[in-house]
This record gives structure tokens, C-alpha cells and sequence, in this order.
């Protein structure tokens, strides 16, 4: 049986993969064309698939996504069409998102940008600063797709005093931290109440530009905006529109609609935009987590067990 290998690529994941499974014949692709060179014979595929990758493949019965969003492998319509299965490694990007839309929370409420560059030119402002930091306490969130990543989001707002509520198509998602979850139905009305409001929704044709203008609008007076989960949710020009003509207050994106984020698009120049190029879940234990996912799924297909996060191409997730 052979596996072919085309991500998180390290020494030591090479010698654990081989040292463990030894009864397995490992092909390690650096790059797309290596891997179309390589795929012709795997079984098994983990890593970010291309069509050219899979149209070059004739026996592969699984492949492991190394990250969450499948919407890229959903892109290729044969594997759609196929009877390969997909799984992916929910788990271990939720807790280091969270903590990243948290820290885009904190650098709004307390200005931390401003306070930096003051830090930079020896400015001591106090009267710049006098009433424009916000208290979390007694706030409202408003998280749309309350899965792992907002689920964890809900955990540390919760903290903060911050009352919290979703929307998702699955009325019983999140812990005891939100106090309600909506059908999509109610999203504007979510919205609407939202201090702060988190997207962490996967992509999808259902999710694809679902926060245009015209919800937009109905974010509360102030509001601020955190986009955590994929580019192509939120319309980035309504966003633009609406932080000089509209409700929304400010801000934050890790993702967005093309990665990278083009030079020339306005959302660098905006005072109230905060960008990150993709990075809040970069973390060690994210990695080792990922890694650890695979192999114990690797344990099971060899055991002939059922996969752990096995993907529905249908619903995209």
C-alpha cells in the first residue's frame, strides 16, 4: 500500500510515519509537479489535492485534508462525483483561533494599535485615550457558525462577561456559554444586537457571500466585525462602504476573499481594518495536533475501523 504525502512535511514526520507503519511504502511530494509524478500508485493521499493531482491518480480511496475548510477540495468535481473519502483535522486550529479573534477583540477595544505606534514615537497621550476604550463586560456577541471554532470564541468571550449568541443550522451547537442558538432566519436580527460579531462558518455555496450589504446593514450602531474562518463570506467592499457610510465600527480579518491579500486593495489602508495574513491557528501544538489526526486515522483504515472526521461532500464540511 502506498501513501503519498504532499503536506505538514518535516524530518521527524517522515521517520515517525516510517518507523510506526513500516509495513507501508511512504511517497513525499515539495511540489505539485513531484506530486503528479508520484500519485499514478497511492492509495492514499494526504495533503492539499489539486485536480491535476487527482485527475493523475488511479487507486486513491481516501484523502486526508491536513487542515479544516475542504472548500478547495470540494472545487474539483471528480472527487465529488467519486466514492473517495474525505477527511479533515477538526480540533486542533479552535483553540489558537479563538484566541487570535479575541486578540483582534482587545486590540479595538483598547486601542492597542494606537497605543504601540505612540510607544514607538516615546508619546504619553492620556487625553487621546480618555473614554475611547470599550468595556467587554455586559456587551453582546454574536457568532455565526458556532462549531469548534466559535464554540471556543463563545468559551473566552463568556469569560469577559460578554453575552453571547449564534447562528447555525444545528440548533443544539455550542456549550453553556451561549445563551441561544438562531436559524439563519434570525440572522439579521442577530446582527442587529451584535457589539462584536464573529464569523467562523465554513465555507460553502450555502455561506458563499451570505454577509452582503444588505446584512451588513443590519449590524448595531458600532458594531465590529472579526472574520475568522474563510474569504468569500463577507463582501469585503460592503465592509469598506459601511465602516465610512454605515454601522460597522471596525474590523478584523484574518482571511479574505483572495490570499494573498492584493497590494492595492483598500482594506490595508483603512484606520479601523486589522489584517492578518491567514495565521491565527499557526501554532506548534495546531501542527502536532494535525499530524496526530492523521496517523490515527492511518491506524484505522490499516485496522479496517471507521475514519474519525470524515467530511459530508454534500453539505461541504
Amino acid at each position: 500500500m502506498k501513501v503519498l504525502i504532499g503536506a505538514l512535511i518535516t524530518d521527524q514526520f517522515k521517520q515517525d510515519l516510517i518507523n510506526e507503519f513500516s509495513n507501508l511504502e511512504f511517497l513525499f511530494g515539495e511540489t505539485e509537479q513531484e506530486e503528479i509524478e508520484l500519485v499514478a500508485d497511492a492509495d492514499i493521499y494526504m495533503g492539499n489535492i489539486t485536480r491535476e493531482i487527482f485527475l493523475a491518480s488511479r487507486k486513491i480511496r481516501w484523502i486526508q485534508c491536513p487542515g479544516t475548510g475542504i472548500d478547495k477540495i470540494l472545487s474539483i468535481p471528480e472527487i465529488i462525483d467519486s466514492d473517495v473519502v474525505v477527511t479533515n483535522s477538526k480540533g486542533p486550529h479552535t483553540e489558537p483561533m479563538a484566541d487570535h479573534g479575541i486578540s483582534m477583540m482587545l486590540t479595538f477595544a483598547h486601542r492597542l494599535r494606537d497605543l504601540w505606534e505612540d510607544q514607538k514615537q516615546r508619546k504619553w497621550d492620556l487625553p487621546y485615550y480618555d473614554e475611547k476604550m470599550i468595556e467587554l463586560n455586559g456587551s453582546t456577541m454574536g457568532i455565526l457558525g458556532v462549531g469548534g471554532i466559535g464554540s471556543a470564541v463563545a468559551r473566552r468571550a463568556s469569560a469577559f462577561g460578554i453575552n453571547v449568541y449564534g447562528v447555525d443550522v444545528d440548533p443544539n451547537a455550542g456549550g453553556p456559554e451561549v445563551k441561544e442558538i438562531w436559524g439563519t432566519d434570525r440572522l439579521n436580527e442577530l446582527l442587529a444586537i451584535s457589539d462584536w460579531f464573529v464569523v467562523s462558518v465554513p465555507y460553502t455555496s450555502e455561506t458563499d457571500n451570505i454577509l452582503d450589504r444588505n446584512r451588513l446593514i443590519h449590524l448595531k450602531n458600532g458594531g465590529r466585525l472579526i472574520v475568522l474562518s474563510r474569504g468569500g463570506i463577507v463582501n469585503q467592499s460592503a465592509v469598506l462602504d459601511l465602516l465610512d457610510n454605515g454601522p460597522i465600527a471596525g474590523a478584523g480579518f484574518d482571511v479574505t476573499d483572495i490570499e494573498p491579500l492584493p497590494k492595492t486593495d483598500p482594506l490595508w489602508e483603512h484606520p479601523e481594518v486589522l489584517i492578518s495574513p491567514h495565521v491565527s491557528a499557526l501554532t506548534t501544538e495546531m501542527w502536532d495536533g494535525r499530524r496526530e489526526i492523521f496517523k490515527e486515522n492511518l491506524r484505522r483504515y490499516i485496522a479496517n475501523e471507521p475514519f474519525i472526521y470524515v467530511c459530508d461532500k454534500t453539505a461541504g464540511y
